[in-house]
């Protein structure tokens, strides 16, 4: 056992010897090259006129809407894919079909439920030419609308007269 460690001693002590002699044939270090490698370059081809739209206080239990202009000054025809919006409160609404030429624009019409009282900021996700995305941002604040109408006013039958 004794004969077996030493033999892999030395084996490992003449290896690291022969790995710091010069005198044997080394392939040199080459400096690195820079290469460049070509990515390929997205053209941002779809304009959002705005990405933001502040509803501002509206009632519970009315609905509102708002109409977003998307233009596309591409070179090519652009078709939106997908209009997403982050809850279900918030409908967005769009031509499916039609692809935008260069130079036109579109219409995409976001819809908000305004059932839950208090403030609020939602998402809306445009997936277009496959994989790219814009995102356009509603807020505003729901205030709560009274539960009863307003009481009557005794004082309106004497302007009758």
């Amino acid at each position: 056992m004794k004969k077996i460690l030493l033999l892999s001693a030395f084996t490992c002590f003449s290896v690291m010897m022969y790995a710091q002699n010069d005198g044997h044939n080394h392939a040199k270090p080459v400096a690195p090259v820079a290469v460049e490698v070509a990515k390929p370059v997205l053209v941002e081809s779809l304009l959002l006129k705005e990405t933001e739209h502040d509803f501002g206080k509206i009632p519970q239990g009315k609905p509102v809407t708002y109409v977003f202009e998307v233009v596309n000054t591409g070179k090519t025809a652009l078709k939106i894919d997908n209009v997403q919006a982050s809850c279900g409160c918030t409908t967005p609404e769009w031509d499916r079909e039609k692809a935008i030429e260069p130079s036109t624009s579109s219409k995409i019409t976001v819809g908000y439920n305004a059932a839950a009282e208090g403030p609020f900021t939602k998402l809306v996700t445009i997936t277009y030419n496959g994989t790219q995305t814009k995102q356009l941002t509603i807020k505003g604040e729901v205030w709560k609308t009274p539960a009863a109408s307003a009481p009557a006013n005794e004082a309106v039958s004497g302007l009758k007269n």
